[in-house]
């Protein structure tokens, strides 16, 4: 038995379960997804690779930046670009870093996983309490039960897996939890036969509707093939939720017109359902000391971005 359970493996977690490691505390984190890294998602055909969740991430926070530092040092991250163009030939947003993975956005996670007692293809289907233990059971039939308990997974999820148990939320924390909202965003991955034609430094901002970001990967350095990752508007994206890949991929392919600039070769879809909180909680993460530790940490309480997620974790590895 652990000191702390954690269920999700994404930044939030995996930072979390360092933290709390150097604190001396054991940790057990289980993920439903095959891998670690949430949305700091790659895929791999051969030598082509994919980003297809989080593109690129910010270090603004001192707190963060350190361990950003550390990462660069060993060769986990680099810098990819300050600004990027708009579909009007513009710059935009301000003049900072946006650091990348080195063999891509997974290579973060992959290197915080190391050494941590973590369980993959996981789902946690139901929490419950007893005698101040906390213990979570799977759609595998195991269970891990520990005297502390964090959630990272997106809020509905970590609600869903506590209506399943014994244990009930406090009216007025779960009336906070229930006002937390997402948005979705497709994610297609296209394998060109010859070059893009996305402006360096290989990524761009678009209208926003159907598509909102388009990017090269050979350009972005985690690629040998010509792979573009598009993620759609969530507009677009909550329209044709339930249609078919090959639908949904025809119609970005489409929007995104003279950019592709070659066939496609292959392409898939990923339906990212909780992309990005577009309503938060207004503390870095969520603290119930009674009846046993339990808290709630993620994108939506650090806010909408991998530097966000990855503070709230960092937060709550110190309510433990």
């Amino acid at each position: 038995m652990s000191d702390v359970l954690i269920i999700g493996a994404g930044i939030s977690g995996l930072l979390a379960a360092n933290m709390l490691r150097r604190q001396g505390k054991t940790v057990t984190l289980l993920d439903k997804a095959r891998g670690v890294g949430g949305r700091m998602a790659t895929r791999r055909l051969d030598d082509h690779a994919f980003d297809h969740g989080a593109q690129y991430f910010t270090a603004r926070d001192a707190r963060f930046l350190e361990w950003v530092t550390q990462w660069e040092a060993e060769g986990i991250v680099k810098k990819w670009a300050q600004r990027f163009p708009t579909a009007d030939g513009t710059l935009n947003e301000q003049d900072e870093w946006r650091y990348i993975g080195t063999q891509g956005m997974i290579n973060i996670a992959k290197h915080l996983a190391q050494g941590l007692d973590m369980h993959v293809q996981q789902r946690v289907i139901r929490i419950d309490l007893e005698n101040q233990r906390w213990t979570v059971t799977t759609e595998t039939g195991n269970t891990h039960t520990a005297p502390a308990l964090l959630l990272t997974s997106p809020v509905p999820q970590s609600l869903a897996m506590l209506d399943a148990g014994n244990f009930t939320l406090p009216p007025e924390t779960r009336a906070a939890l229930e006002k937390i909202e997402y948005q979705p965003c497709f994610a297609v991955m296209a394998l060109l036969e010859k070059p893009s034609q996305i402006p360096a430094p290989g990524g761009q901002w678009m209208s926003g509707e159907p598509i909102a970001w388009i990017a090269d990967n050979q350009q972005k350095g985690i690629s040998q093939g010509y792979g573009v990752t598009i993620h759609a508007g969530p507009e677009f994206t909550r329209q044709y939720f339930d249609a078919g890949k090959d639908r949904i991929a025809r119609l970005l392919f489409e929007a995104a017109g003279a950019l592709l600039g070659s066939k496609v070769l292959f392409y898939d879809v990923q339906r990212w359902r909780y992309s990005q909180p577009t309503v938060l909680y207004p503390e870095p993460c969520l603290f119930l000391a009674d009846p046993a530790p339990l808290v709630f940490a993620g994108d939506a309480f650090g806010g909408p971005r991998i530097e966000g997620a990855a503070l709230s974790g960092m937060a709550a590895s110190m309510k433990f």
